[in-house]
């Protein structure tokens, strides 16, 4: 048994190493083993801050209510379009109706007795003209007039506040705009005695909206107003969206024990499918080059075992790499200039259609697109 399992294994080292003769044969590149490959291309480069926020309308009015009651009517619900000066809601009236006409038979009392302390200061002066009553008279009789005048304009004022509670029952729309939020129903009791009940949400225009970004205190550095945006939403991941930096706020917010700043990018909305709440993954442009050579930056961290390594060049550069020449590995010093995380931007070195090998690849050329059931995935460098 130990023969045969020697033979077997030496019949396998021998097939695996006609295989890999074969591949390079085929390959014409008897000197080199098969390789992991990138081409120098041309293309985009942009380095960029990601954030995540929320969309958020650019004008959002809370329509509350200033007096105490039950809901009588309500005139929207969601999505209705209104204008400034529509009723959208009526909380029943009948208590402050009440309150008026009380106040009106307050204030018709007062003018009563105004009208009486008017005829009496005429009727003093008369006979204190006659030297008929003391001056004592006189001056209560001044004192009663002034107290009744001063009455009615309390009771005047208590009428208008009564109406003015009267008016506030009746709830209408501040803005022109549409409402995207109702707090209550027909029936529901509003109390205002602490502050105002928010009964709808009114947002003037959703064809231009915000999204309120949080950016770490790492990455704000490189965060400027008027900056490009691009960002995604879940409902349509692919779909870039283009939005533009308009105000970089300086209130930090703390979460997660990490600083982070709002950041404010308008973003146009004509076509109406992003909706306030949504969630954004944003990407603030802080540099962008367009139209320069560039390779992967897997290219930059080439591993290449010494047995075929080539001698470094006597110029150095930001880095190193290893270029395809006639079949044989050419180290070249490359200088760098900006990286976006996936690519990074050759100044010099190197030029568009230069091929460069990464390491190693234990793929055969042949069979790369092949899959076995027994294989699984394999391993690259």
């Amino acid at each position: 048994m130990t023969i045969k399992k020697l033979a077997f294994g030496a019949a396998l080292l021998v097939a695996l190493m006609v295989l890999w003769g074969t591949q390079r044969l085929a390959s014409g590149d008897p000197g080199l083993p098969p390789l992991e490959i990138t081409t120098v291309d041309r293309g985009e480069v942009s380095q960029r801050v990601v954030a995540y926020g929320s969309l958020q309308p650019v004008e959002r009015v809370e329509v509350g209510s200033q007096v105490s009651g039950i809901v009588d009517e309500i005139y929207v619900d969601f999505n209705s379009r209104v204008q400034r000066g529509d009723v959208i809601a009526r909380i029943d009236p009948s208590t402050f109706e009440a309150a008026v006409s009380s106040a009106e038979a307050e204030l018709e009392s007062a003018e009563a007795t105004l009208e009486l302390a008017r005829l009496q200061w005429q009727r003093v002066q008369e006979l204190r003209e006659a030297r008929i009553v003391p001056q004592s008279d006189v001056d209560e009789a001044r004192a009663s007039l002034r107290q009744a005048e001063s009455s009615v304009q309390v009771r005047r004022h208590a009428l208008d506040r009564a109406v003015r509670e009267l008016e506030r029952c009746t709830i209408l729309a501040p803005a022109d705009g549409i409402v995207i939020s109702r707090s209550v129903d027909p029936g529901q009791t509003v109390a205002a005695s602490l502050s105002a009940p928010v009964l709808f949400e009114i947002v003037a225009d959703l064809t231009q909206m915000h999204i309120h970004a949080s950016v770490s205190e790492a990455d704000i550095g490189m965060v400027n107003e008027g900056q490009a945006v691009r960002f995604v939403v879940d409902a349509h991941r692919d779909r870039e969206i283009e939005g533009e930096v308009v105000q970089v706020r300086n209130a930090p917010i703390m979460e997660d024990n990490v600083v982070h700043y709002e950041t404010i990018i308008a973003v146009s909305n004509e076509e109406g499918f992003l909706k306030p709440g949504m969630t954004a993954e944003v990407s603030i442009i802080a540099e962008e080059r367009a139209d320069v050579v560039r390779v992967r930056n897997t290219a930059l961290r080439a591993r290449i075992p010494d047995d075929i390594r080539p001698e470094d060049p006597e110029e150095t550069g930001d880095a190193l790499v290893y270029r395809i020449v006639n079949g044989e590995l050419v180290a070249t010093a490359v200088w760098t200039g900006l990286n976006d995380g996936v690519h990074t931007e050759i100044v010099e070195g190197l030029e568009a259609g230069d091929q460069l090998a990464i390491g190693l690849s234990l793929i055969p050329d042949g069979q790369r697109n092949s899959r076995s059931l027994f294989s699984g995935d394999q391993a690259q460098y």
